[in-house]
């Protein structure tokens, strides 16, 4: 009787062990199946609400909003910027066309030309304020005085030129002399520090003339936002370093706005500024709850894969391979917290811009640019549940890794190609004269622009370098548009008839698909080397395929 009432407390104490354990793998097989569902899908399993789809909608847009309205004001203050720079190049630079010449706005081949076009420069600031149409003026000091003009030239210290003898005898040693001038007749200043304005050319390398105007950007008002007030920080170069018998005159401007000091508007401006800043405000806060949100998920992805790592390490004595523990790690909540991220801080710069506290617009675009082209590719997530969509996703995740190497290899000739155009084609092309400009080049006909241009613009003064150049672009075009090419397509062309094979035949199935369509036939793996079970992973992750029509594809 005893061991009758043994024994069946031991079966009681097995069956109770199974069942525990068969709760225990329901179980686990439903949180990850819940967790690889759509957003829609969880709602009908459970009528849960899909807060963070709903978060995404609503932020991306508001970000798209966001952008569009800095946008508009960016373009303001770039069009006033611009047109101040080319209202001051009128101003102060003689005879000039409206067009730049080259990376130069004008240039002067006599000494003449080069007197009067700096005298020219110093009468028009004298009578800046009888000349200018727009809102601008002399800058002042704390005191109220008005900021002068300076003027530096710089020269080699001592030397002698003789040309005709072949002779020379220079210090390399610089000097600088500068002078002040004041917004006050040009002509007295002038006859006061004529010495000053006795130039020897062959020793002069370069006159610098440099001040401060002051102007407000009033255009802003029509679209009811504060006008800024910007200082401009001019500089005119007469540079002669080249010493060719060619001055080139530069016209640089720093423009820098900040808040006014003494102001009184009158409509709706400030409120519409309140408005702005509200707004930014709440983009900001819905950052932070999609930042959570995502976060949240990494979270309970990690530890769903310890979770189901534990089980199949204590049920089958195995490690879950790689592709498995991909599915977990899903680089789209990565993309939306980076892409967050930076919608936070490009909020906070532009809110900062909007109270006149900073002018950094160009680092406020590329954050807000950045952190919007992020929140719109991350909406492939939610077209990846449909099939049809899937495809593209599929693709590209396959065919990147081929195609990274594949780039790092043809980039190596991309270079030798791009260093060799420069070093022999630069002196006689305007496309290769840097490196910048080769590889932009290159890059264009390596796309089939410009190609008769750049044959046709090659100086034909050098009858080596010529044939050189039609060898050198017919092999770069050859070899890059018929192989290089057609080699890069057809590593995604292979991807995406892989993919779609596997979609039509069954994609390979993995020990987290088997157990989701609670298959048995888990290979428990023998207690030897680590080695033997990382291949034994491997096989059983990669080489298996789903039979037609029972595919299952995860996507987290």
């Amino acid at each position: 009787m005893e061991l009758l009432v043994r024994y069946l407390d031991r079966s009681n104490s097995i069956s109770s062990v199974s069942t525990q354990d068969i709760i225990r793998e329901a179980t686990l097989r439903d949180d990850l199946k819940y967790y690889f569902m759509s957003p829609c899908e969880k709602y009908r399993a459970r009528g849960q609400m899909p807060w963070k789809l709903v978060v995404q909608i609503l932020k991306i847009v508001m970000i798209t909003t966001q952008l569009i309205l800095f946008g508009l004001n960016n373009q303001l203050v770039v069009s006033y910027k611009e047109e101040n720079m080319m209202a001051l190049k009128n101003l102060f630079l003689k005879d000039y066309s409206g067009v730049d010449e080259d990376d130069y706005s004008v240039a002067v081949y006599t000494q003449k030309e080069v007197y009067d076009s700096l005298f020219y420069v110093l009468d028009q600031y004298s009578q800046l304020g009888r000349l200018s149409v727009g809102p601008i003026s002399y800058a002042e000091d704390d005191d109220g005085k008005l900021l002068p003009l300076n003027l530096c030239k710089e020269y080699y210290k001592r030397g002698t030129l003789d040309p005709s003898d072949e002779a020379f005898d220079i210090d390399a040693e610089l000097e600088t002399v500068c002078m002040s001038h004041d917004p006050k007749p040009a002509n007295q200043w002038k006859t006061q520090n004529s010495s000053f304005f006795d130039l020897d050319f062959y020793r002069l390398v370069d006159i610098k003339a440099t001040f401060q105007l002051k102007g407000i950007n009033l255009q802003t008002v029509r679209s009811r936002e504060l006008p800024d007030c910007y200082s401009f920080y001019i500089t005119i170069t007469f540079d002669n370093q080249c010493h060719s018998g060619k001055v080139k005159i530069f016209l640089d401007i720093d423009a820098q706005s900040c808040a006014c000091r003494n102001w009184k508007i009158s409509g709706t401006a400030q409120k519409n500024t309140h408005y702005l800043l509200v707004f930014d405000a709440f983009v900001i806060l819905v950052c932070l709850t999609s930042a959570v949100l995502c976060t949240r998920s990494i979270v309970l992805a990690v530890r769903l894969l310890q979770r189901f790592s534990r089980f199949f390490h204590e049920n089958y004595n195995r490690k879950v391979c790689e592709d498995d523990q991909k599915e977990f790690l899903n680089g789209w909540y990565v993309l939306v917290i980076v892409s967050d991220l930076l919608a936070i801080v490009g909020s906070i710069l532009k809110m900062e811009i909007q109270a006149k506290s900073l002018t950094s617009y160009d680092v406020c675009s590329i954050f807000l640019g950045t952190s919007t082209l992020l929140v719109w590719a991350g909406v492939i997530r939610y077209l990846g549940y449909f099939q049809k969509y899937n495809v593209l996703i599929l693709t590209m995740t396959a065919a990147f890794p081929k195609v990274l190497r594949f780039c790092c290899c043809a980039g190596m000739i991309y270079l030798g190609y791009t260093f060799c155009g420069w070093i022999v084609l630069g002196p006689y092309h305007e496309k290769f004269e840097g490196l910048s400009r080769v590889a932009e080049c290159l890059f264009s006909l390596l796309n089939g622009d410009d190609m008769f241009t750049t044959f046709a613009q090659l100086k034909d003064k050098n009858t080596l370098v010529w044939i050189f150049s039609r060898a050198y672009l017919y092999s770069f075009i050859s070899l890059f548009i018929y192989m290089v090419l057609s080699l890069f397509i057809a590593l995604i062309t292979d991807a995406y008839e892989t993919i779609k094979s596997f979609q039509k035949n069954g994609f390979p199935l993995t020990d987290l698909q088997k157990f989701l369509k609670e298959q048995k036939d888990f290979p428990i793996a023998e207690e030897s080397s680590q080695t033997d079970v990382h291949l034994q992973n491997s096989a059983f992750c990669c080489c298996q395929r789903v039979p037609e029509g029972d595919d299952v594809i995860l996507i987290s």
